[in-house]
């Protein structure tokens, strides 16, 4: 439970960051900018994952975790209750969005600004990227276990700050899905919950082939001293 209270709250803090960033960007007529946003994104999971990551592994993210379970390094049982734990901490974050800005008709939904098809293989490339980041520096080495959190918050901060504007850059599946059931815009919803998911699982195959068989299996969650 520990380890799903720990997701519950990481998920929480990321959506609510990331998002509220957004919202509070168009409360104040932009002085976060979309650069502040991205490393809003960036600076909270690397955050959360100094205060998760020796606890769950600080997936707060459904892709990610199901990540894990298809290279081995998560049992079958722990999958849906962590992307359970995570889609509620979302939910959370963005209710109380809701309810301190009743304004906002989006709440930071990721919508295309391009074709569903661009969007779709953004998505799926930038959630590649940061899986394949995650399963190399998820390592139980002590260099790597202390620049882990540094590694994935910098991507995703990377990516956010190039895709954003165009694919809204998710890359978790929980952090499109709150937002967007909140407010009530659905309607390009399947490409965010899917296209990460893909991506993910994409990922894995490539560490397979960057690194003697096996290794992916055997390296540790995302742990920090």
């Amino acid at each position: 439970m520990k380890k799903y209270f720990s997701e519950l709250l990481g998920t929480f803090a990321l959506v609510f960051a990331g998002t509220g960033a957004i919202v509070i960007n168009e409360v104040s007529h932009g002085s976060i900018t979309h650069v502040g946003i991205a490393l809003t994104f960036g600076l909270i999971v690397l955050a959360m994952i100094y205060t998760f990551g020796d606890i769950s592994g600080a997936h707060l993210n459904p892709a990610v975790t199901i990540g894990f379970w298809v290279s081995r390094r998560l049992d079958g049982a722990q999958v849906l209750p962590y992307i359970l734990s995570q889609c509620l901490g979302a939910l959370m974050a963005s209710g109380v969005l809701r309810i301190l800005f009743p304004e906002n008709k989006l709440l930071g939904t990721t919508l295309p600004a391009g074709s569903s098809t661009q969007t779709f293989v953004l998505e799926f490339v930038l959630t590649f990227f940061l899986m394949l980041v995650v399963l190399n520096v998820s390592t139980g080495s002590k260099e790597k276990g202390i620049t882990a959190g540094i590694a994935v918050g910098a991507v995703i901060g990377l990516e956010a700050m190039f895709a954003g504007p165009i694919s809204g850059a998710s890359m978790n599946p929980a952090r499109s899905l709150a937002p967007a059931l909140i407010s009530g815009h659905l309607e390009h919803l399947t490409l965010y919950l899917i296209a990460p998911v893909l991506g993910a699982i994409a990922a894995r195959v490539a560490c397979q082939c960057v690194r003697e068989p096996g290794c992916c299996d055997q390296i540790s969650e995302i742990k920090t001293p």
